[in-house]
């Protein structure tokens, strides 16, 4: 079985001129869109020296909403006696 070959269409040119795009170049143009979809994070120095990987950060940050959860929970309290109410 023969390989096909594919034609390179390459159409980068080594340099472009302002000329040779339709529309007028908006600089930042996808910024806030990009932002919006991006799941990059930022850490503050001291605490991307704590974690190594990406793995360790995704742990820690996982058994914190576990033990969130556990202690959040909608608590009851008991007066220790039944209300009953009494008729009048």
């Amino acid at each position: 079985m023969k390989k096909v070959k594919r034609a390179s269409k390459d159409d980068l040119r080594s340099a472009y001129k302002r000329s040779d795009f339709v529309g007028p170049l908006v600089r930042g143009k996808y910024a806030k869109r990009l932002k919006q979809s991006s799941n990059i994070v930022v850490l503050q120095p001291e605490v991307a020296e704590a974690f190594p990987n990406d793995e360790t950060v995704n742990a820690a940050l996982l058994s914190l909403i576990r033990l969130a959860k556990v202690t959040t929970r909608s608590t009851k309290r008991s007066g220790g006696r039944g209300t009953k109410h009494r008729s009048a």
